[in-house]
């Protein structure tokens, strides 16, 4: 069976505070919701279904598909049991999209930087496609092609697809950026927490860089917010279904 199609769990992460807003928004797009936290959402569903929480969840920063749940005491044991999953069924080793990008947070007493998370969990990885394909992909920073997120607490990894790439504020409509303007998600939340859904005047007496007029505009035309955005980390996993 093809990744695509493979139920797991999903965390949907939110700015802290927001996830109030973030579980409604989950509930409407008929996902369970299996655990609500400060700064996140739990669900499940398939490779498939991260492609719809991306493009219309407003309050979301990013949607992380569960691989694989390790258990692992040391950097080296973490390297072992990443490099022993089938990266080569996932990501590309060759053409524009061989890239990877590792985030990670690690809570453990072994870890001070969670730099040193990033390089060994890229190793292992890219490590892994090369021994198997005889090529090794590109990493670095940018989030615009494959992203792999890695949360390590005391001996569990829990390993993720980042299926967003970019975090899912930046929509694609603003292309010059200002000053410090209010972040997307949060602006969404806003709205939402007035009550207001697009049935009367929106008024923004301080407009500042227009955030929240133009998320109450998506509100009110019933607008997917990830509409203006034509990447994401999903499309950058093997076999997606290039009809999205």
């Amino acid at each position: 069976m093809t990744i695509w199609n493979q139920k797991s769990k999903i965390l949907v992460t939110c700015p802290k505070g927001v996830s109030p807003y973030l579980k409604e928004e989950i509930e409407a797009l008929d996902f369970p919701v299996l655990a609500e936290l400060d700064t996140a959402i739990q669900t499940e569903g398939t490779l498939r279904d991260t492609m719809i929480l991306n493009m219309h969840l407003r309050t979301a920063q990013r949607v992380l598909y569960q691989l694989e749940k390790l258990i692992v005491n040391t950097p080296e044991s973490l390297y072992r049991r990443i490099n022993s999953i089938c990266w080569e069924n996932l990501l590309h080793d060759s053409g524009r999209a061989a890239y990877v990008c590792v985030t990670s947070i690690a809570d453990n007493p072994l870890i001070t930087d969670s730099r040193f998370v990033n390089v060994k969990v890229k190793d292992a990885i890219v490590d892994r496609i090369r021994d198997k394909c005889g090529r090794r992909p590109d990493s670095g920073p940018d989030k615009d092609k494959a992203v792999v997120h890695v949360y390590w607490k005391n001996d569990q990894a829990d390993v993720y697809l980042d299926t967003s790439g970019e975090r899912l504020s930046l929509r694609g409509y603003r292309k010059i950026p200002l000053q410090a303007p209010m972040q997307e998600a949060l602006a969404a939340a806003v709205i939402m927490a007035t009550g207001w859904k697009g049935e009367k005047n929106f008024i923004n007496p301080m407009c500042g860089s227009g955030t929240l007029a133009i998320e109450a505009t998506f509100i009110a035309l019933n607008r997917a917010p990830g509409l203006l955005r034509n990447n994401y980390g999903f499309m950058f996993i093997k076999e997606f279904p290039e009809e999205f």
